[in-house]
């Protein structure tokens, strides 16, 4: 069997994309690459990717789903971390979050990797999102 090498994208289900698309490209700093829909099924899909590093999310709204809160307690997704080269980088991101608005817990040391710190936040669906930053 051979290898898996990487992730080629993570796709998270949200509310509203018109909601969520804008808030990913301004807090986050993501590109918006494509854009679908389709009428019938009420399945609109947006992929953004990262400046650069080719790190890529899809926001999807599915029209006629229910739509409880989001909750990491339920199976599925837990939280989404994203790595940054270091701790001037963590604390930049954090500076970055408070400027936009966005409700963060300040960088900490993380309870599951000693020496690396986390800033934890949720998108505008109540996803939890972090940026992670390992000892240099």
């Amino acid at each position: 069997m051979s290898k898996l090498t990487c992730v080629h994208h993570l796709a998270l289900t949200v509310t509203d994309v018109d909601r969520s698309v804008p808030w990913y490209m301004r807090v986050l700093g993501f590109e918006e690459v494509t854009r679908s829909e389709n009428p019938e099924t009420g399945l609109r899909k947006v992929l953004l990717r990262a400046p650069g590093d080719g790190f890529a999310v899809a926001l999807v709204q599915h029209e006629r789903a229910e739509r409880p809160s989001f909750d990491e307690r339920h199976t599925g997704l837990d939280h989404v971390a994203f790595k940054v080269a270091s701790r001037d980088d963590l604390l930049a991101w954090q500076t970055r979050l408070a400027e936009y608005g966005v409700t963060y817990t300040p960088a900490a040391p993380s309870r599951t990797l000693p020496g690396s710190e986390v800033v934890v936040f949720r998108d505008p669906d109540g996803i939890q999102l972090e940026v992670w930053a390992d000892p240099e």
